[in-house]
């Protein structure tokens, strides 16, 4: 079920880009918790955060299709509120021992470091991969995707 609000703010950009109606999806960022939502959002919205990674193997387990490039997603806060309308620029399959130092710095968290990056990903997917019954392994084949902000939701006002 899609939220109205994030149906709404969808419908209005699309509208005024030319873009298909159908509304992409929508999600937040991190586990679940609105810290961590509205943590990395914020990054999102600021410019710091431009590229994320997921476990390829949970996308298999949920049936997910794994994202394309040029196509829209929507970054909700920790609220479940839109925040921004990004279009991924750049997907690769790389092991996670494998991981550049700009892809980790375009994550934006802590101190920007490779080695911050790691250690922050190597805990949330002992967990993530935990809730499948699955181990953490270094050479974990990660999607690291790169994207653009199209629009920040508070700079259109309330739709």
């Amino acid at each position: 079920m899609v939220l109205e609000n994030v149906k709404a703010y969808w419908e209005a950009y699309a509208v005024a880009n030319g873009l298909d109606r159908n509304v992409p999806p929508a999600w937040m960022f991190g586990d679940g918790s609105q810290e961590m939502g509205d943590r990395l959002g914020s990054l999102v919205v600021q410019g710091i955060k431009t590229g994320t990674c997921a476990a390829h193997c949970v996308f298999e387990l949920e049936n997910e299709p794994i994202p394309e490039v040029d196509t829209y997603e929507i970054v909700l806060d920790g609220s479940n509120e839109p925040l921004a309308i990004i279009k991924y620029t750049k997907i690769e399959l790389v092991k996670m021992n494998e991981v550049t130092h700009d892809f980790a710095r375009s994550e934006g968290e802590g101190d920007l470091s490779h080695e911050y990056w790691y250690t922050g990903h190597k805990k949330f997917f002992t967990w993530e991969l935990g809730q499948y019954g699955r181990a953490f392994t270094d050479d974990l084949l990660l999607v690291c995707q790169t994207f653009e902000v199209m629009d920040i939701y508070r700079e259109r006002g309330s739709l």
